[in-house]
């Protein structure tokens, strides 16, 4: 027998490994299942929808994913202290300027009459000024006539309570600062709870993304209440001494002021 020669040994394998597919594809089909080809495809498809699925999101600005951690119920909340919160501060600003409480101005005009002794215009210089300096002038000059001791006393009660209006509107500040992080704790505390509540209703192990919907929540909402009640602080305690300093600036001034009528009889 003579040996085959090369090319035609290589025709032969190919030609037994091309009758070995189309007979197992013939008996894919008899029986039913799938080709191999259709099995590919099916298999490249899959491949190709699965990274699809598990393809990253596209990426959100910083904004919009502040506000989804946040919801709507902690946007709201936090809008309404940050706008209280300036306003509130605006308006102590303004009262801690020094012509609001001790005016300069006064004080020299005050002491010219009191000094050229038209003392009914320095007390219609006084009552028409709207400061706590002016304000104590006036109470303690239209008590002048009952007695000196009397007048101090009208003007203390002033000064007490023009005093308690400057902490009243300050104390605002200081509510900002104690409700601010616990608003924020109040998130922490519901960002973790629904974080555990998707654990528990989980049959599998949870997607990250759908943890970190609940941790964002708690972490956000701690920042933002943080964020607020850090300035608010601040500013409370600027203001407090800020008013602290004027309302003894004002006490001297007045006292100085009226200590001139004190040996006046009634």
């Amino acid at each position: 027998m003579r040996p085959v020669a090369g090319w035609k040994l290589w025709a032969l394998v190919f030609a037994i490994m091309a009758s070995g597919f189309v007979a197992s594809e013939a008996a894919v089909s008899l029986l039913g299942l799938p080709s191999t080809s259709v099995a590919m495809a099916q298999e490249e498809e899959a491949g190709g929808d699965a990274p699809a699925e598990d393809a990253p999101k596209e990426r959100e600005s910083y904004l919009m994913w502040f506000f989804n951690s946040l919801g709507w119920r902690y946007t709201v909340a936090f809008l309404f202290i940050s706008f209280t919160f300036v306003a509130v501060l605006v308006m102590n600003l303004l009262s801690a300027r020094r012509d609001a409480v001790c005016p300069r101005h006064l004080i020299d005009a005050f002491e010219a009459n009191l000094n050229e002794k038209k003392y009914q215009e320095a007390f219609d210089l006084a009552k028409s000024d709207d400061s706590m300096l002016g304000q104590m002038l006036a109470a303690g000059m239209s008590k002048l006539q009952t007695g000196y001791d009397k007048a101090i006393e009208a003007m203390a009660q002033v000064g007490e309570d023009e005093n308690m209006k400057l902490e009243h509107r300050l104390a605002y500040i200081s509510l900002v600062a104690s409700i601010s992080p616990m608003v924020g704790l109040l998130g922490t505390v519901d960002g973790m709870v629904a974080s555990f509540q998707v654990i528990a209703l989980s049959g599998t192990t949870p997607k990250a993304s759908e943890l970190a919907e609940g941790i964002s929540m708690a972490l956000i909402t701690t920042l933002v209440g943080l964020v607020l009640a850090i300035p608010a602080i601040i500013a409370f305690n600027l203001l407090k001494n800020r008013f602290t300093r004027l309302t003894m600036e004002v006490g001297h001034a007045a006292g100085n002021l009226m200590g001139r009528f004190e040996n006046m009889k009634k």
